[in-house]
């Protein structure tokens, strides 16, 4: 796991050195192994490094390819390195390293892009050709790694984060009014947009050719949308869905404990990260460290996590921690969390605490539950929006329904100060409208107040959320449950979950890896996905685990990752507190950037 930053401009370009090393010793809480760098002309590429395989430092980066001709600066892990290495050799290729790094470069040098379907994987990487003069950059199918780029006087500027660029000072900080806008309507910023009009990610799933100090057009090598999308609607016997389901958790799992290192687990009190502990313990995980989040604001209430959490460990054998966050450690933590945020968002606090933790038993890699409720369908709107959108569908052609409806929900809003829903009326009528009444953080109304009349008059103008939700998902699938569980895949987890687990953990200098994240178990789990309505409360996952989950855990009710930051907030004298938790955060980070503090 690495913070990567590389300049690739014309052939004869040089460069000011002093501009670049900046953003390298910017990213040092991210990755404080090792730092290198290697340049010639028309390229630089910088490297920070967190060892977590192949320990020596024979693997520390850019690292060149055995002929000599290729360079490669990388981020993130091959789970299935090791299969793919012995392949290397059974054809002959010298290695150097046991790394992961040296596979992905060595496959690359044989096979070019079509190496990237074969890794089983999270990461973003760039990868110079000395003889051809040009750089390939690629970034995992869910956008597990981030990967960032710009194009400035001397080329392209790509980097791990997009607090890195800008460190340069060759990068504009004009605002981006998409970006914006969607950190205010959703809560996070929807990828390729970023906070800056000049600076956009490499699209998950995509890849792309830079050649004299210029990016081509991201090209799709994988596209996790159209797994739902496609996938077969039909039921299946309930014992073949267990255990396919149950034969591909146990693979992804396998795979992402590869590790030179020991690994750790969040552990709450729910199914999720219950199942995980159940499946490492079986994958033969020794001496498993469980980390749990707790807050002296929940004691003795559904929120409180933690004696569920310790009832799990038991059951398991697993060794537990629990980490009480009060409001004075917000408070003192506070400036480095919103510093470490690389673009805003309203989550991200519990993730920030939980790898703090992490870091604190000197464990450098940690396994999140996140994706758990996107695969298994667990969140509440995968059985209430299709309803809603097929009740409401026929009702409000009915002369007069929308009228009437309109007025309801005018009211409603003016009276309850929550302009979405004004919008109810219109917007429950697809599904992409549906779900973003679900989602939403602030109405477009709201926009003008909030981000500036300029800026905003370039989103309100023809905003519609089913547009939005197209950009982000493409086509949605025909059935209401799988095109719930396409859209919450291409938008709250990888606009927000993702980014928020790698800026969170990476702050700590933790890898965080998410086994229900895995393009290779989706892949496993599509003919199955339209099946999954059998199986409610994600029995599916609870059921993998061959020593069940205790009872009590499995008819939880769902609390969420919840963190209490409005009472926090209000207690410090910040306002906007009064709209709600998520509603005074984002005023809060929106604070931190516009006031340049970034």
């Amino acid at each position: 796991m690495c913070g990567l930053i590389a300049l690739l401009g014309a052939s004869s370009s040089t460069f000011a050195l002093e501009t670049l090393q900046p953003a390298l010793t910017y990213m040092h809480r991210r990755d404080p192994d090792a730092e290198g760098t290697w340049q010639e002309p028309g390229v630089w590429l910088g490297h920070r490094r967190l060892s977590i395989l192949d320990l020596d430092i024979r693997s520390n980066q850019p690292l060149h390819s055995a002929c000599g001709r290729y360079v490669i600066v990388f981020n993130g892990e091959i789970y299935n390195y090791r299969a793919l290495r012995g392949e290397l050799v059974a054809a002959g290729v010298p290695l150097h390293t046991t790394s992961d790094t040296e596979v992905i470069l060595e496959l690359f040098a044989h096979d070019g892009a079509a190496v990237l379907p074969r890794l089983r994987c999270m990461f973003a990487f760039v990868i110079w050709d000395r003889t051809a003069r040009h750089a390939f950059a690629a970034r995992d199918p869910y956008g597990i790694k981030p990967l960032y780029w710009a194009h400035t006087a001397d080329g392209v500027l790509l980097a791990s984060q997009v607090r890195a660029l800008l460190d340069t000072g060759q990068v504009s900080r004009a605002p981006c009014a998409r970006g914006q806008a969607g950190f205010w309507l959703l809560g996070s910023v929807p990828e390729p947009h970023t906070w800056y009009q000049a600076i956009q990610a490499l699209p998950a799933g995509h890849c792309a050719w830079i050649d004299e100090g210029r990016m081509g057009s991201p090209q799709r090598w994988w596209d996790v949308a159209a797994a739902w999308r496609d996938a077969p609607d039909t039921l299946r016997p309930a014992a073949e869905v267990r255990e396919r389901v149950r034969t591909a958790l146990r693979a992804s799992l396998a795979a992402h404990l590869v590790a030179d290192v020991p690994v750790g687990l969040f552990l709450s009190g729910g199914i999720d990260s219950g199942a995980l502990a159940g499946l490492m313990v079986e994958a033969g995980a020794q001496n498993l460290q469980g980390i749990t989040i707790s807050y002296d604001e929940f004691a003795c209430t559904h929120a409180d996590e933690a004696p569920v959490a310790a009832s799990l460990a038991a059951h398991y054998g697993i060794s537990h921690h629990v980490n009480r966050v009060t409001r004075e450690e917000f408070a003192a933590d506070l400036p480095r969390i919103l510093a470490a945020m690389d673009l805003p968002s309203v989550d991200g606090i519990n993730t920030w605490y939980a790898t703090k933790a992490v870091a604190e038993l000197e464990l450098k890699v940690v396994v999140s539950d996140v994706g758990g409720s996107e695969l298994f369908q667990g969140y509440s709107s995968f059985q209430q929006l299709p309803r809603l959108v097929t009740a409401w569908g026929p009702a409000s052609r009915v002369p007069g329904a929308m009228s009437l409806a309109r007025a309801a929900m005018g009211w409603q809003a003016r009276h309850s100060g929550n302009a979405r829903w004004g919008q109810m009326p219109d917007w429950a009528r697809t599904m992409a409208g549906a779900w973003w009444l679900r989602r939403g953080l602030y109405a477009p109304a709201d926009l003008p107040a909030l981000m500036g009349p300029e800026l905003a008059a370039e989103v309100l103008q023809g905003f519609s959320p089913d547009a939005w939700v197209g950009q982000m998902s493409g086509a949605l699938a025909a059935d209401g449950r799988l095109a719930v569980g396409q859209i919450e895949s291409t938008t709250y987890l990888r606009n927000q979950l993702l980014p928020d687990s790698d800026w969170a953990s990476m702050d700590h200098s933790v890898e965080l890896r998410t086994p229900l994240v895995d393009a290779w178990l989706l892949r496993d789990m599509q003919p199955l996905l339209g099946a999954f309505s059998q199986f409610p409360h994600k029995r599916l996952l609870a059921e993998a685990i061959t020593r069940s989950l205790p009872e009590i855990l499995i008819n939880r009710t769902k609390t969420g990752f919840g963190i209490p930051v409005q009472a926090w907030l209000s207690q410090m004298g910040k306002t906007g507190c009064e709209a709600g938790p998520s509603n005074a955060w984002a005023r809060e980070v929106s604070r931190v950037y516009e006031g340049g503090k970034l």
